[in-house]
């Protein structure tokens, strides 16, 4: 047990605990986002093609943040979760600033590579600490608010990137939104207290952690985890893409400017994916106490529930129209986070949960991350390069439609074997 452990917590503090972990996942998106509204202007000063622009806003994170996930999820089952995290929140954000004084193409994909490496310190942690402070029947409700960070921070990075590019340039867009997270860091590492592992379920954890390996062989024999895993990362495969390219079809399309783009696509994207994030935390939980399917039936509502809502955002010719046809879609395709990263805890026991979500998170963002964004900007340049403008809608639709098609069927094979598999952790 490490120092500032406590048995017991405070009525109110397991809330002040995931506000501060949501806030830092604010910035983890704002971060790692805000390249989606300034793609144009850095691709126009670097001369980079779009494949390239997809590389810088997917693969060069992805690929760090996700392979250095499972080792810092390791050290956060065997370390103080808050400091990892206050470690990360401090690397990831001066990354962030630095990513404005980069001159090469190189330079920024570097510095890029840094924020994916301080960012693969937050979530694996967080989805422990938070698992420590609410019980199973609370769960997918405190994971969902903690998901809510994705679209909040993805709506102050757009809107905030979009203003700051239009009167200041897209280089000090990266420094104002990087320095902020630096005082988060050390608000973390000073109020947020280590609790016990297994808190939450009354089993304090007393075993040590088993090794990496060990946890990805159990996870492995859980058909329900296979399943989860690929269905989760098929649909962050469309959503990273249309996260990413999205503010470049309004430019190309729509012809909207930074500080346009940055309020109205900003805005439907923050509030609809926050909204969605919500409700489908409340919705797993108190569904899933009459049958636990339900933690995985809900998050498939968002495999094909936005299609129609997205197809009318790519083929509707007024701008405006299309982002208020955009935010039902949007709210839907946020149905998945809290449920899947809830389940997964619950599914493995309390000494195995931030490897577990390390693992998790590896599989989605090496497929959903790294592949979804340069899918798109390989389209445009090899498919439908003769398209013009145009061929940033074609290669969106192409994407988001099948991969939420492939995503639906691992999502109900899924929920066929989670009963069983739930009883398997306590075998």
């Amino acid at each position: 047990m490490k120092a500032g452990a406590s048995r017991e917590v405070p009525p109110g503090y397991a809330n002040y605990v995931l506000a501060v972990l949501l806030l830092a996942y604010v910035l983890n998106f704002v971060d790692r986002q805000i390249v989606s509204i300034l793609l144009q202007p850095i691709k126009e000063e670097l001369g980079a093609s779009d494949a390239a622009m997809g590389f810088l806003s997917g693969t060069a994170f992805a690929l760090f943040y996700a392979a250095l996930g499972i080792p810092i999820a390791r050290w956060a089952d065997v370390w103080v979760r808050r400091s990892i995290i206050a470690i990360g929140l401090a690397l990831w954000s001066g990354m962030t600033a630095l990513c404005g004084v980069a001159h090469t193409f190189a330079q920024l994909a570097g510095a890029r590579v840094g924020v994916g490496v301080g960012e693969a310190a937050l979530s694996p942690p967080a989805h422990s600490l938070i698992a420590d402070y609410f019980p199973p029947e609370r769960r997918a409700t405190a994971l969902g608010i903690y998901a809510m960070g994705i679209h909040l921070g993805i709506l102050f990075g757009v809107l905030a990137g979009g203003w700051l590019e239009q009167y200041w340039g897209w280089r000090w867009a990266f420094v104002v939104v990087g320095l902020p997270g630096l005082a988060l860091a050390l608000l973390v590492r000073t109020t947020v207290r280590e609790p016990l592992r297994g808190r939450s379920e009354r089993a304090i954890a007393t075993d040590p952690a088993p090794p990496v390996a060990d946890v990805f062989r159990f996870l492995w024999s859980l058909r329900s985890f296979r399943h989860l895993s690929f269905a989760a990362a098929l649909t962050a495969f469309g959503g990273y893409a249309f996260a990413n390219w999205a503010p470049t079809f309004l430019r190309r399309v729509h012809a909207m400017t930074g500080g346009e783009l940055g309020t109205k696509y900003g805005l439907a994207l923050g509030i609809g994916g926050a909204v969605g994030s919500a409700v489908a935390g409340l919705l797993a939980d108190r569904l899933g106490r009459s049958d636990p399917r339900w933690w995985v039936w809900v998050p498939a509502i968002a495999a094909v529930g936005p299609a129609p809502f997205t197809l009318a955002f790519f083929f509707h010719g007024d701008p405006n129209w299309a982002l208020v046809w955009l935010l039902p879609g949007l709210a839907l395709a946020a149905f998945y986070q809290g449920p899947v990263f809830s389940t997964v805890q619950t599914l493995v026991k309390p000494r195995m949960r931030s490897v577990a979500s390390g693992i998790l998170l590896f599989i989605m963002n090496i497929i959903g991350l790294a592949l979804g964004p340069p899918s798109v900007g390989l389209l445009n340049d090899a498919v439908f390069a003769d398209r013009g403008p145009e061929a940033v809608r074609f290669s969106l639709v192409s994407v988001t439609l099948a991969s939420g098609i492939w995503a639906l069927v691992h999502y109900l094979l899924a929920a066929r074997t989670l009963r069983d598999d739930l009883r398997a952790k306590d075998a």
